[in-house]
């Protein structure tokens, strides 16, 4: 009976492991360089967003928030992790955080 607890719970670790390490490998690194609070959008230089196909290094984008009060975490300087997506309005963020 404990080993096929045991065994279950390892299948599980093996099965969602993989699942929490994509989530975090979305995220990508950046540099916010400009807030326009105004419009929802924020300027950032990353690397390569590779969920959206694009492999440059060094580029400089302007994408729209998801939500507005992401803007106000951040200021111009700031080191950031976030995922982008494409959306209606463009390339919006979805998630933003300061790097630590």
């Amino acid at each position: 009976m404990k080993l096929t607890i045991l065994a279950s719970a390892v299948l599980a670790l093996l099965l969602f492991t993989p699942l929490a390490a994509t989530a975090q490998d979305a995220m990508v690194r950046g540099e916010v360089k400009k807030i326009d609070a105004a419009g929802g959008k924020i300027t950032m230089t990353s690397g390569p967003i590779k969920n959206l196909d694009m492999d440059d290094d060094n580029m400089t984008m302007v994408f729209h928030v998801q939500d507005p009060a992401m803007l106000k975490q951040v200021k111009p300087g700031d080191k950031v992790q976030f995922h982008a997506e494409k959306a209606s309005a463009g390339f919006t963020i979805t998630k933003l955080e300061k790097s630590k």
